[in-house]
């Protein structure tokens, strides 16, 4: 599917989350939350949901951004142009990636670089590819997935943090990387027999090829399916696993500008997504930002995943505006710590 784990992965996740990565929820000790309410936040400016819902409209009208298509050739050019356009300095990673089911993709990761120059880095990532076929679909199994929610709703956020920062009066005196994997959705976790099902391409193309040789970040974040209407963010279990202190940093601060409803304060469970061959290979703490549903056993994503029906319908400029100003406010937070 996308970053959003593979089939195989959405069985486990549950049963992972049941047996031991997660239990059912998680909560702060007093001193620790108490600790963080009393810690003030940077100014920052503020994230546009009109701006970011145009950005994921204007990916879904080229079609389904599956490589080897058109439509994916069109979407990777119109990355590049924009990230340049809001004077971030622009790497392509061009590689072919070879499928589970043996098919050769020309594909290509995106890393758009602002203040290329900075020692502290963070990364930011989503993925802009869209799935081959609708196979939870009733009907339409083979056709191409639009892919609003899972691929371009993260892409968008992404852009208009670019969009925000370059216009910024005050900008971030920190380094910042918006990674665009590649060829994260042509998966299938019942027939593939790597520990990806066949997903993740190209997230593990980058983190054993670096564009930076040894490139590291003091953390990243990845986003997957963040623009759904009532959107729910448990905290995906890798990332309490790997980067625990980033989860507490990301939540406390969307808590603290109002997002708690979105944000969840409960464990989520463990999806295999794009930031797990970051943390396992590139070696650096990366969390997973990702639309799960806590205590429902019938359906771990969104009701339209990997469907026909993952349209701009179904996008809301809410969700996108807290996913987006939570990490405007961290990445400020990082770039201009106050007490």
């Amino acid at each position: 599917m996308t970053i959003n784990s593979s089939l195989i992965f959405r069985s486990l996740a549950l049963i992972t989350l049941l047996a031991g990565i997660g239990l059912s929820c998680t909560t702060k000790d007093s001193s620790e939350s108490t600790s963080e309410q009393t810690t003030a936040m940077a100014p920052a400016p503020t994230f546009n949901a009109d701006s970011a819902y145009t950005f994921v409209e204007k990916q879904v009208a080229f079609g389904p951004r599956v490589p080897n298509t058109t439509a994916h050739t069109q979407t990777g050019d119109y990355l590049v142009e924009t990230l340049k356009e809001y004077g971030f300095t622009v790497t392509e990673q061009p590689f072919v990636a070879t499928t589970y089911d043996g098919k050769k993709l020309n594909a290509r990761n995106i890393i758009g670089s602002y203040n290329p120059q900075a020692g502290k880095r963070i990364m930011l990532a989503a993925h802009w590819d869209s799935r081959p076929f609708a196979d939870e679909d009733s009907t339409r199994k083979t056709q191409p997935v639009p892919g609003a929610n899972d691929g371009a709703s993260g892409v968008g956020v992404l852009l208009e943090i670019a969009r925000v920062i370059h216009a910024a009066s005050n900008k971030p005196d920190i380094g910042l990387d918006l990674m665009f994997f590649d060829a994260e959705d042509w998966g299938n976790s019942e027939v593939a027999s790597d520990e990806f099902g066949g997903f993740c391409l190209g997230s593990r193309y980058w983190a054993e090829n670096r564009h930076i040789p040894n490139y590291t970040a003091y953390f990243g974040v990845l986003l997957d399916m963040v623009g759904a209407k009532g959107a729910t963010f448990p905290k995906e279990g890798y990332s309490t696993r790997n980067a625990n202190e980033v989860v507490r940093t990301v939540w406390n601060t969307a808590s603290k500008l109002g997002y708690s409803n979105y944000f969840l304060d409960q464990q989520g469970p463990a999806i295999t997504d794009d930031h797990v061959p970051v943390n396992q290979i590139a070696k650096f703490p990366m969390i997973d930002i990702i639309h799960t549903r806590v205590n429902d056993l019938s359906r771990t994503f969104f009701d339209h995943w990997h469907t026909t029906g993952d349209t701009m319908e179904n996008i809301d400029r809410n969700t996108l505006k807290a996913v987006g100003q939570t990490l405007l406010q961290v990445l400020y937070n990082e770039a201009q710590p106050v007490m």
